[in-house]
């Protein structure tokens, strides 16, 4: 009867390293790990919490938070979502441009869908534009607000429905 916990024996010509005195030799196949080389950390793909952000990146992504207002609502989500967690100034300048430019959206879409339904009477020939206006006004506001934030400051929008708290 064979033990079935008895190593097979060690053969040097199959290039396999030397053990450490007292180790058990490896098994055949075996490849030693490559220099270098640590066994993972128990909790491995935990998620590790962010540091937060100094003083000036706080700012400056505050800044990039409500510039990015500029290219629609997405921007400022995104920035909001990464760094709210990192920076005050950011979580509240992102904040508010997110909220800002949902705002602008809702109220383009709007303008459209009513003025294609009253497009046959003329009413519809003055509200599609009028969308354009609300853009480019969306557009306006968040340069103002980035360079405020820029200088230091905070912004608060004029008129802002708060969706995001």
């Amino acid at each position: 009867m064979t033990d079935p916990n008895a190593q097979p024996p060690y053969d040097p010509a199959a290039g396999q390293p030397t053990p450490p005195p007292g180790q058990p030799t490896p098994p055949p196949g075996y490849q030693a790990p490559p220099p270098g080389y640590q066994q993972p950390q128990p909790g491995y793909g935990a998620p590790v919490a962010a540091a937060p952000l100094s003083p000036a990146d706080d700012k400056q992504w505050a800044m990039l938070g409500q510039l990015g207002g500029i290219l629609g609502f997405i921007p400022p989500l995104i920035i909001w979502l990464v760094f709210k967690d990192r920076g005050p100034l950011t979580n509240q300048e992102a904040k508010e441009s997110l909220n800002f430019q949902i705002t602008v959206a809702i109220f383009v879409v709007g303008l459209y869908i009513l003025g294609t339904i009253t497009s046959f009477i003329f009413i519809g020939l003055l509200l599609l534009p009028l969308a354009w206006v609300v853009q480019i006004v969306g557009v306006i506001f968040a340069i103002i607000a980035g360079v405020k934030v820029n200088q230091g400051g905070t912004y608060r929008y004029f008129f802002n429905f708060r969706f995001i708290k």
